[in-house]
């Protein structure tokens, strides 16, 4: 079975076990790890694989060939990107200030810059200056430098920007759970619907618990695709995003899947889709 996932902590952690025989039943995985600006691309070709991580950004998009499953995803509260500038680090910057300004973002159909587009319709009047996608580890460097006026950065960098001396102009993750009182959906674990959904989607639950009862299992594996961290900010990536919606989205997950994409639907941002289309009879 074919599965695309990002090399970052909280995909590794959770389908380690699978990923190494440990999970009774599974069939064998044939891994591809890549960016989520490169899954989201997969999951949009014929040749796809079978189960990818996807942005729910992306998720509107490919809902004919692929049902979001209820588990393996990033959902939750605390765990938003950021916008980021080079500017006062007092916290009074004004986002009105963005107005016209360049920002960089990882990709055009991310969450991330998803979010930051309901957002700045509500506080940058007029809009950005301009958009320019860099991949993740490049944002920082380049608000820094003066490339560009501000960066939207996640994972990671929650925890390490101010080493580059930025400043956080906004934690969008707050502004929605503000907005909604909904956890925020981040990343979505999808799978093509002729394979056996219920199945997989026990699988995946079965690889995470076990990596939730035996921690130091995923370990090596772990920090093997995740080498320029440390293993303190691996820990903290992890405890974040994996938590009680990983195991199951529950009603108040599919709930704030639904709000998000509804509201960038009304905006235009994403094609409009049936809300029927995110659920699927799971039997478990």
């Amino acid at each position: 079975m074919r599965i695309a996932i990002s090399p970052c902590p909280n995909d590794t952690f959770i389908f380690h076990a699978w990923v190494h025989g440990l999970v009774p039943g599974a069939p064998k995985l044939d891994v591809t790890y890549a960016d989520i600006s490169v899954t989201n691309t997969l999951a949009s070709v014929p040749s796809g694989p079978d189960i990818v991580k996807i942005s729910y950004a992306a998720l509107p998009w490919v809902l004919s060939e692929y049902a979001l499953l209820p588990c393996g995803g990033a959902l939750g509260r605390g765990c938003g990107p950021l916008v980021l500038t080079a500017g006062r680090t007092d916290g009074a910057q004004d986002p009105a200030a963005l107005t016209g300004r360049r920002v960089a973002v990882p990709d055009e159909r991310s969450t991330a810059y998803l979010l930051f587009r309901l957002w700045a319709s509500q506080h940058v009047p007029g809009g950005a200056g301009g958009i320019t996608v860099l991949p993740f580890h490049e944002i920082m460097p380049a608000v820094r430098s003066g490339l560009v006026d501000a960066g939207l950065v996640i994972h990671e960098a929650r925890f390490t920007y101010p080493s580059y001396g930025l400043n956080m102009l906004a934690d969008l993750g707050n502004w929605w759970e503000a907005e909604t009182g909904l956890p925020l959906p981040l990343g979505a674990i999808v799978a093509r619907r002729s394979l056996n959904l219920p199945a997989i989607a026990h699988w995946i639950q079965i690889s995470l618990a076990h990596a939730w009862a035996y921690p130091e299992a995923p370990r090596a594996y772990v920090l093997s695709h995740a080498q320029e961290w440390s293993p303190e900010v691996v820990a903290a990536h992890i405890a974040l995003y994996v938590n009680e919606y990983t195991m199951d989205l529950g009603g108040v997950g599919f709930e704030a899947v639904a709000t998000l994409l509804r509201r960038a639907a009304q905006e235009g941002m994403v094609p409009k889709f049936s809300p029927s289309a995110l659920h699927t009879d799971w039997g478990l």
